[in-house]
């Protein structure tokens, strides 16, 4: 851990770990793409990703505490199994492979998705149960990859679930389950060994439970047309920032 935080440095990424929280409030991901840029300017990089880690495993478990049973578990249970193949396969490709151009190919399709569903063009209809298995497949992989995955389930879970409550709270209970994957496999290497680590996880602790709260409270006033329009948004900045990270 970097020895230069100050007081100012603790309130930025406060600040910066509230906004980030509202969007995972309100969507069930996206903590990563807005908090990781400002963060790296504090904090080794190494280090953001076991740290986002713990607070997003905190944030889903707080939310599913309130309102788990608006999950649909049908759902978790198709995309559950091949999001763990999924993951099994993307560990291989990283061990075997430059993984980069997959990178900039989820970018790329992200964005298209983001743009063809905000342009109102999308058909109205719904995706089959059978496409979990390629969504699921793909978002194990670059979760695994990337650490990124969230958004590819959120594509899948917006064409299937109607109300928005049950798509957030879907959307988060899968994401606590792929993060708990990786606090285990962190855990078990020592990551959370690093006391200042900890202490900083638990500092930034209060900015999130506002941060979802907030979330949580904007998503009850939206209609399901304000909510999937401003998923596509986030979809949209996940697939740039996905470009963005491959051309830096």
């Amino acid at each position: 851990m970097q020895e230069t935080l100050t007081l100012s440095s603790y309130l930025v990424l406060a600040a910066t770990l509230l906004v980030a929280y509202v969007i995972f409030g309100i969507a069930g991901f996206g903590s990563a793409l807005v908090a990781s840029p400002v963060m790296a300017l504090y904090i080794p990089v190494a280090k953001i990703v076991p740290l986002l880690a713990l607070l997003d495993m905190c944030a889903a478990i707080v939310n599913v505490s309130r309102d788990g049973r608006n999950a649909q578990w049908a759902e978790l249970k198709r995309l559950i199994p091949v999001m763990i193949i999924g993951s099994l396969l993307g560990a291989a490709i990283l061990l075997k492979t430059r993984p980069d151009i997959l990178l900039l190919a989820l970018g790329i399709f992200v964005v298209l998705y983001a743009l063809y569903s905000l342009s109102g063009l999308k058909p109205d209809r719904q995706f089959s149960p059978k496409a979990s298995v390629p969504f699921g497949l793909v978002g194990g992989i670059f979760s695994a990859l990337f650490g990124s995955g969230g958004f590819i389930y959120a594509i899948y879970l917006s064409g299937r679930i109607e109300k928005k409550e049950a798509f957030r709270m879907t959307q988060t209970t899968l994401i606590g389950m792929s993060t708990l994957t990786r606090v285990v496999i962190f855990t078990f290497a020592g990551v959370y060994l690093d006391i200042d680590l900890l202490l900083l996880a638990l500092v930034l602790l209060p900015g999130m439970l506002v941060g979802i709260t907030l979330g949580r409270h904007f998503t009850l006033k939206m209609s399901r047309e304000q909510f999937l329009k401003l998923i596509n948004v986030i979809l949209l900045a996940s697939g740039t920032a996905l470009m963005i990270k491959y051309f830096s």
